[in-house]
């Protein structure tokens, strides 16, 4: 499998698993505001379908990291993959959960896709 496209596989999954993650903490409401409240939180967690979904798609995602980073330097990687996750990460929260970035917030993600770019550039 070609190096591009385990980036981009790594990058679509992760973002899913935390779009999961939101879904999950949605319906599960705010977190407790006191410490004595924390284990009840954390059983509901374990209850829901939308954490364990998300938690498989984490783990698949580990397995993936681990073949990437035995083909490319670590910093190259972690750098490319991470501005992708970035953009794709506000785009599909934008879209499905409505969450907004201010301009200076979007102008913070291009400027490291920007470097992500200097960084790899040769190797993909």
């Amino acid at each position: 499998m070609s190096l591009r496209l385990l980036f981009g596989v790594f990058t679509v999954n992760a973002v899913i698993s935390q779009l999961l993650l939101r879904r999950a903490t949605n319906e599960l409401g705010r977190p407790p505001a006191g410490m004595s409240a924390l284990p009840h939180f954390i059983g509901q967690a374990a209850l829901s379908p939308w954490v364990y979904a998300s938690v498989t798609l984490q783990i698949f995602g580990y397995v993936l990291w681990l073949v990437i980073v035995s083909r490319e330097k670590l910093g190259v990687a972690t750098a490319s993959i991470g501005a992708g996750f970035y953009i794709l990460m506000a785009l599909s929260a934008w879209l499905i959960y409505h969450e907004t970035l201010s301009a200076v917030q979007w102008l913070g993600i291009v400027l490291v896709t920007c470097g992500v770019v200097c960084i790899s550039q040769g190797r993909l």
